[in-house]
């Protein structure tokens, strides 16, 4: 083993045990202090434990799981684009998603496919359709190059934007509310059905950017040098799409629109461990849910027992990092 690689795998190894020390000391961590002694004694039935594992427990599952497929889906549009700003908003897929959402919050019907509760059916589809939306405009341009996927995916954006809040606006009181503060992110969960419901739209997505990290790592080069590779661009870039949007339409259903994870994580994890990217995937995994859980964290404790919505943690960290980038002239070399 060559010292570069001893090295990330290092860093990998410091990565794993910081997330598993966030998810650790976390739960204990809030307006009410909890003991291990009230948790784990036999028989244990005091209201700390139902805290514990009802609120405290599923909370923290899901910030870490919603942080690691916002983080690992920024990493892909970084890859395929090779733009050192897009995320998983660039092309529509958490508009198009949140859009679903909102129309069924909107319509009051209440079902499930496969236990899979209706929210997350109608976000995946909301983000599926963003995603074929953009599709037919590319493909009526002829072509499928990245300057123009990226200008149909601000199209479908504010088109999303502009339905979603027509949605509101026409909504009743209780509804528009709960649009309002949907939209802001949070993860105000309790008990383990959310777990439940996003769980497999994370595992699937993540599962398919796993066994796609070589052709990521060649089209992070470019897509000719990936095509002279051996790479299928055409039926890669479909795949990586119906994969973030698989894991992006699962994260919006629960949580809402988090803004910034998908930027801000691969680009950390990318200066730290390299471009490589089958130590990048696991790296941005593990720091893009540790990330989440503690700006969660943060958000139920700051102005306890009131909570900031974890959105707005996470924006007011996004956009100084968001402005640097822009501004930084070294910003892209340093990143690819």
């Amino acid at each position: 083993m060559n010292p570069p690689q001893r090295r990330k795998k290092i860093a990998l190894l410091i990565f794993l045990l910081f997330a598993l020390a966030v998810l650790a000391a976390t739960p204990f961590i809030g307006m009410t202090s909890i003991s291990l002694e009230s948790i784990f004694s036999p028989g244990s039935s005091s209201v700390e434990s139902g805290i514990f594992w009802g609120i405290r427990v599923p909370r923290i599952l899901i910030a870490f799981f919603a942080g690691a497929a916002l983080a690992v889906s920024g990493m892909a549009f970084q890859a395929m684009f090779r733009n050192p700003l897009a995320t998983p908003f660039t092309l529509g897929v958490s508009s198009g998603a949140s859009l679903g959402a909102a129309l069924y919050v909107r319509s009051g019907v209440v079902f499930s496919v496969l236990g899979i509760s209706g929210i997350s059916c109608s976000a995946f589809l909301g983000s599926m359709l963003a995603i074929l939306l953009v599709y037919g405009l590319t493909q009526a341009r002829k072509g499928f190059s990245t300057a123009t996927m990226l200008l149909a995916g601000v199209a479908v954006n504010f088109f999303c934007s502009s339905l979603m809040l027509f949605t509101q606006y026409i909504s009743d009181f209780t509804h528009s509310f709960r649009i309002l503060r949907w939209l802001m992110g949070g993860l105000e969960v309790a008990g383990f059905e959310s777990v439940f419901n996003m769980m497999p739209f994370v595992i699937i997505g993540g599962a398919i950017l796993f066994f796609l990290t070589q052709e990521l790592n060649l089209m992070t080069v470019g897509e000719d040098i990936a095509v002279s590779r051996g790479v299928d661009v055409k039926k890669i870039k479909p795949l990586l799409f119906f994969a973030t949007s698989l894991m992006i339409g699962g994260v919006v259903a629960v949580c809402g629109p988090i803004a910034f994870v998908g930027m801000m994580i691969p680009h950390i994890c990318r200066l730290i461990i390299g471009p490589e990217h089958v130590y990048l995937m696991p790296a941005t995994f593990m720091f893009g849910g540790a990330f989440l859980t503690i700006c969660d964290t943060l958000s139920r404790t700051l102005i306890a027992p009131a909570e900031i919505p974890v959105g707005v943690i996470t924006s007011l960290l996004g956009a100084p990092f968001f402005i640097w980038l822009l501004l930084s002239k070294t910003s892209k070399s340093n990143l690819w």
